[in-house]
């Protein structure tokens, strides 16, 4: 392999610098910290869905995964419209047994390097 190749293959792996698991019924959310070739850090967040055994190959199953790449630059902008959206859903949609399992886990965790500005909000500080 050539060193053009291998500069190609090493940046289509970039390494994995900070790793959380998320996991939430037949969804996994992986959410890791990169470093691209330029040295930027970012993060990618994929969604892992198992799909159903069509051919019931239980040995091999069949995963369909998303991602989404957000750069240091967008960071800030993307977690105000995420916390805006969670602060949308929690006060307007109806009363079922998820959403009493939000608010139950949400009462017991404890985010750190969140500072919490009053019972509804969050502050999230991240540094890269």
């Amino acid at each position: 392999m050539d060193d053009r190749q291998r500069h190609y293959k090493d940046g289509a792996d970039n390494e994995i610098l900070f790793s959380k698991t998320v996991k939430a019924g037949k969804r996994i959310y992986y959410i890791d910290v990169k470093r691209d070739r330029k040295g930027e850090f970012y993060l990618s967040m994929t969604e892992s869905k198992r799909l159903k055994d069509v051919n019931n190959n239980a040995l091999h199953p069949t995963f369909e995964k998303h991602k989404i790449f957000l750069y240091r630059e967008d960071l800030e902008k993307f977690m105000v419209a995420l916390n805006d959206a969670a602060e949308f859903t929690k006060a307007n949609a109806p009363e079922n047994r998820r959403s009493r399992e939000w608010t139950e886990t949400e009462n017991s965790l404890n985010f750190a390097g969140c500072e919490s500005e009053s019972d509804n909000d969050f502050k999230l500080d991240v540094e890269f």
